[in-house]
């Protein structure tokens, strides 16, 4: 089967460690209570499914917290392949709606904001500042 290059390498060097199950049970618990509890603010009836699974998962954290581990190995995994998959689409999004159109408009209305047209008529592309920058004695110890 041939490789596919990428731009970016996803084989990574280190394991990525799994969080604790207490934490994980925690945050899901959390999440299942809020699921459970946000129709009462529209009045309507609480989602009794959503209350049982978080009992279920806040039982398990605090008394067997090494029960959920296949859960915690199977939700860290899922994290690892939708990152595979949004970084690059969040990242060719955010390039093509803004840098790109950014460019072609600046090459439209002929900017030059880091001054890299060449002048064959300018003597120096040095360029002054005022007021002056620091003292250059205060260059000589940074650290």
């Amino acid at each position: 089967m041939p490789t596919v290059n990428t731009h970016e390498t996803f084989v990574r060097a280190e394991e990525t460690k799994l969080p604790s199950n207490r934490s994980f049970g925690l945050v899901f618990t959390a999440v299942f209570l809020i699921i459970g509890l946000l129709p009462l603010i529209s009045r309507h009836t609480v989602r009794a499914w959503a209350l049982i699974i978080s009992g279920v998962l806040l039982a398990l954290t605090l008394a067997a917290p090494n029960v959920l581990t296949p859960l915690n190995r199977v939700w860290l995994r899922f994290g690892l392949f939708l990152h595979k998959i949004v970084s690059p689409v969040v990242l060719g999004l955010i390039f093509f709606l803004a840098v790109t159109p950014t460019g072609l408009l600046m090459r439209w209305f002929k900017k030059d904001i880091l001054r890299l047209r060449f002048d064959p008529a300018a003597d120096t592309y040095w360029i002054k500042r005022d007021p002056p920058g620091p003292e250059p004695k205060s260059m000589a110890n940074q650290f």
